[in-house]
């Protein structure tokens, strides 16, 4: 008693059985998640129609639980259907319907899905949930866990009410091997599993399989119930050795050995180096059998792959195969990573000189404003010309990434018309034709502009493939900084000697395409403007000449005094013209002066000669003498045409069209950066001014133009002819009743400090010809060439991958157009809106490029799969044109489907001449030997086969290899545990392999009633 009243004794025994265990809490967890996918209760689809399983889209959620400290992941597997009507769940409310599961087990419109999770090939269901460890090492291989994991979902399972299969996957994740419950009302479906190694003797027939459900089943009735079979035998075709590869490699001695030229650098090489198709699986299917119509067993079978209704086929893609295509931008694209400067992978600087003289001091001579002797750019040339020489003398021809041969062939592709400048210099030609024979007609026009690339027959778009290509067969990296020297010199070239860049549209910069291709136009535009000058300078030239003569005639006729002087007025005044006319048309030509880099002191005498004048006429000077002077200020020049139309307001002249210069062309780097200039001038009024300022200098060129060309002209007649808009009409009625139009400037030409009315101002009457040009070409020329010096090979690489990628696009298109996929037209249009968003921006991800480049390469394998299964199946040797076509369509769908069914079996075309595949393949595989001494069966493809042959096919079945796999499905309908318990689903799905027996079965018994 004194031991029963201690309290401390009955504070140790008490237990509190009211805290949930850990096996509570993960029982507890499985209930949670399911409640969360609502899960629970019955669900009501739609019957499974013919190969849904296959084509229907699978979606599948996740989340984790855990066991004490040990982690699982819970996943929802199902097929996305459309959700029953109410009609359908109200009979499924009121008829004792199973669950969707035990349906599922006895569907035979999906056996044997070509791709499928391996449950749903085993077992035939739309949704279920496993739960497997998380970590990818652990794995659940004790019997006492795996009964735990079991007891716990099938108390999950009856708690929540929940109809959807739950399995747990045990042992290791390698093996998948599982097992799983299935509860419905009254009724419940254990899914258990068998793997081994080695496939039992008993057990490798049908009939020992039998035996193996019927034991298990335990069926109390006699007779049993007949038994469903479903038969597939599977054969595997690997040796593909009487069948060449059809893919030419690409001719390497003829790059080396020179034959370069539009065929070969201005195309890119297509196809895969190996057979992109691996295995071909032949799959003949029994699909619906009883026990008793076949027999299969130890001694005797009647399966014949050649008599089984279902033929169809299925192959295996080679894992990543090698593409041409796909190679290059892969290896071009790598040079985009890399850091290393042209002078860092070529050695010692192409530019520098033994007395180390840089290049650098000839452009600062270049660009110096100074008053004294300019140096010519033959200067420039003979410098270039002997860093040339240095170049070539540094680097020995046998350490030169390019032989001089390949390198002459690359060049003369690039610049078609050099051997032409050569023969006349005078006539260089703009080559318009690209060596691409890509190019089809030009719906691609929108392509480049898309991509931002470059027309595909411009010399942008050429070197790039040309860079493509050196960089994949002639010294990768180095090969590229060489290929890109060569052609800067080119450049060089070309601009001293005032030869056009062949292979580039006329006029301004076009800002659709690439930055690189930009600058060349710029520098064509460039060359254009210098040629232009020089042929005006001889123009002018001759003109003086001429002049001068009939002027010596004149004063030799011996005019009068008053006419003397009158032409030696003339005479000085056209002298002084044709100076100017000379300093505009030379400009940097000439060892004179800039005619616009006036220094201060030739703007004080400008200024002071006018001041004087002025103070003469003011003093009255002697009339005639004024009148000469008067008369020759106000001469015009630079007049294009008359208007028209229009007159002057203040003196009733007509109103002439100036000659003015046309405004600068400009890349779009230029304009960012002006467009940078002006808005860091701030949003201040005086910002503002100074923005307009400098957004007003081509209007000051063209008013300067109009005033030269328009003596007496107001700001009224230039805002007529240069702005309308600005110019408002209005009629009334005057003082006689005549109607008479009046005219005013706009309103925003009239508010104060308008910039129109400050330029027209400050404006004097100068020709276009004796302007400051707006277009300094020397000096953009150079810019250009300094722009292209300064190039890294991966900053080139950077500017021409846009051009790369657009002449993929456009091989891949042309290679589709012969094979027509629907598959590949699909993705090239993917392709070109990803691209076309992505290579709009200057500096585009890495990482997209590298996914543009393997949708591409992806297009590429595609069609080399095409091109594999076309020689295969002897489509081309085909005589009978419905055999062709339906080859034909045989092959498309093989490339779109998982698996395609063999019309007619093996009595159709398709099937004849896989039979003729894997029979040619036997006997090779037999003996080697013999198989030369063997003729293959070499018969028309499509030819079908008589009653005779198909009699001796028959005969040597024997000539048809072994199935690689066996699979035998076995389903029907019995009452268990007990005679009068519910008849109820069962399936076992059976898998004989060489290395490999599994056995899969779902085994349903009645819960209420046993």
């Amino acid at each position: 008693m004194a031991a029963d009243s201690d309290p401390e004794s009955d504070v140790f025994e008490i237990t509190d059985f009211t805290t949930a265990s850990e096996w509570e809490r993960f029982v507890s967890k499985i209930e949670e998640v399911l409640n969360d996918w609502k899960l629970i209760g019955s669900t009501t689809s739609k019957p499974l129609e013919k190969g849904e399983l296959t084509s229907g889209v699978w979606e599948e959620k996740s989340d984790e639980i855990s066991f004490a400290d040990y982690k699982f992941s819970i996943t929802h597997h199902y097929l996305k259907q459309e959700t029953s009507t109410d009609k359908d769940i109200k009979e499924a409310c009121e008829e004792d319907v199973l669950p969707e599961a035990m349906q599922d087990l006895l569907s035979m419109n999906n056996d044997f899905p070509p791709r499928a999770h391996c449950l749903v090939r085993w077992y035939g269901l739309r949704e279920f949930v496993i739960i497997a460890p998380a970590a990818t090492n652990d794995a659940v291989i004790s019997e006492s866990k795996c009964n735990i994991l079991l007891s716990s979902i099938s108390i999950a399972l009856g708690n929540t009410g929940c109809q959807v299969a739950l399995f747990v996957q045990i042992q290791q994740k390698s093996r998948r091997m599982y097992v799983g419950v299935c509860e419905g009302p009254g009724v419940r479906t254990d899914f258990e599993m068998v793997h081994l190694r080695k496939v039992p003797n008993q057990y490798n027939h049908l009939s020992g399989l039998l035996d193996i459900f019927k034991s298990k089943i335990g069926c109390p009735l006699t007779p049993l119930p007949p038994i469903n079979v479903a038969i597939r035998f599977t054969y595997i075709l690997q040796d593909w050795q009487q069948y060449s590869w059809p893919q030419q490699p690409p001719d390497f001695d003829a790059l080396v050995g020179g034959e370069v030229g539009g065929l070969e650098f201005g195309k890119l090489p297509f196809g895969a180096c190996e057979d992109p198709i691996s295995e071909l699986h032949l799959a003949t299917t029994w699909p619906h059998l009883t026990e008793g119509i076949i027999v299969d067993n130890d001694v005797y079978s009647d399966l014949d792959a050649l008599q089984a209704p279902l033929w169809s086929v299925r192959v295996r893609k080679a894992d990543n195969p090698q593409c041409l295509l796909g190679d290059f931008l892969t290896e071009f694209f790598k040079l985009c990573l890399r850091k290393e400067s042209t002078d860092e992978i070529l050695g010692r600087s192409t530019f520098e000189d033994e007395n180390h003289a840089d290049i650098s001091q000839a452009l600062q001579k270049l660009t110096e404003p100074t008053s004294v002797h300019m140096p010519r750019l033959s200067t420039m040339s003979n410098m270039v010309h002997s860093a040339r020489k240095r170049m070539h003398k540094h680097r020995r021809i046998e350490e030169s990434p390019i032989s001089n041969e390949v390198l002459n062939s690359i060049l003369l592709f690039l610049f078609p018309d050099a051997v032409e400048k050569a023969g006349d210099s005078s006539n260089a030609k703009r080559s318009s034709s690209g060596g691409s024979s890509i190019a089809t007609a030009e719906e691609e026009g929108n392509l480049y502009s898309q991509f931002k690339s470059a027309p595909s027959d411009s010399l942008t778009y050429k070197l790039a493939l040309c860079l493509c290509m050196v960089n994949f067969y002639h010294g990768g990296m180095r090969g590229v900084a060489h290929l890109w020297q060569e052609f800067v010199l080119e450049m060089r070239y070309r601009l001293e000697n005032n030869y056009l860049v062949p292979g580039l549209s006329t006029g301004a910069p076009d800002l659709k395409c690439c930055l690189l291709h930009q600058k060349l136009q710029m520098l064509n535009c460039c060359i254009e403007r210098k040629k232009a000058r020089d042929v005006g300078k001889k123009q002018t030239s001759e003109n003086v000449m001429v002049g001068s003569t009939e002027r010596k005639l004149s004063n030799n006729a011996g005019k009068g005094t008053t006419e003397s002087m009158d032409n030696k007025e003339f005479d000085k005044e056209n002298k002084g013209e044709s100076s100017q006319q000379k300093s505009w048309d030379s400009w940097s030509d000439s060892e004179d002066e800039f005619f616009e880099c006036l220094s201060d002191t030739e703007d004080l005498k400008e200024s002071r000669q006018e001041s004087e004048t002025k103070e003469g006429t003011t003093k009255g000077e002697k009339k005639d003498e004024g009148g000469k002077k008067d008369i020759q200020k106000c001469r015009p020049d630079g007049r294009l045409h008359q208007h028209g139309k229009l007159t002057l307001l203040l003196t009733g002249d007509p109103l002439y069209i100036p000659l003015t210069q046309e405004p600068a062309p400009m890349t779009e780097d230029l304009l960012e950066e002006q467009s940078e200039v002006l808005a860091k001038l701030g949003t201040s009024a005086e910002g503002a001014h100074l923005r307009a300022r400098m957004q007003s200098a081509c209007l000051l060129s063209d008013m300067e133009s109009f005033k030269a060309a328009n003596p007496g002209c107001c700001l009224e007649d230039f805002v007529r002819w240069y702005s309308p808009r600005d110019y408002v009409e209005e009629e009334f009625t005057d003082e006689v009743g005549d109607k008479v139009l009046r005219g005013e400037l706009s309103a925003r030409m009239k508010i104060p400090g308008n910039m129109w009315v400050e330029v027209w101002e400050t404006a004097k009457p100068i020709p276009a010809r004796r302007q400051r040009r707006l277009f300094d070409d020397t000096r953009e020329a150079e810019k250009v060439l300094h722009y292209l010096v300064g190039l890294k090979p991966a900053d080139l690489t950077r500017h021409l991958l846009p051009c790369i990628l657009h002449a993929a696009l456009l091989k891949v298109k042309e290679e589709e157009s012969i094979e027509d996929i629907p598959s590949v037209r699909k993705l090239i249009q993917q392709i070109i809106t990803h691209a076309s968003k992505l290579l709009r921006y200057s500096n585009p991800d890495i990482k997209k490029l590298e996914e543009i480049i393997s949708q591409i390469t992806a297009s590429e394998t595609i069609i080399a799969r095409s091109r594999s299964l076309q020689a295969k199946f002897g489509i081309k040797k085909c005589e009978k044109e419905d055999e062709r076509e339906e080859l034909e369509r045989f092959v498309s769908c093989l490339l779109e489907q998982p698996e395609v069914p063999v019309n007619g079996a093996r009595r159709g075309p398709t099937g004849n001449v896989i039979y003729k595949l894997f029979v040619n393949a036997q006997r090779l595989s037999e003996s080697t030997e013999e198989a030369t001494t063997l003729t293959p069966i070499d018969d028309e493809p499509g030819k079908p086969c008589s009653s005779d042959e198909r009699k001796s096919s028959l005969g040597a079945a024997s000539e048809f290899p072994l199935p690689t796999g066996r699979e035998i499905m076995l389903r029907t309908t019995v009452p268990r545990p007990a005679p009068y318990s519910k008849s109820l689903p069962q399936r076992m799905y059976c898998v004989l392999l060489k290395d490999e027996f599994r056995l899969a079965g779902a085994f349903s018994s009645d819960t209420s009633f046993f």
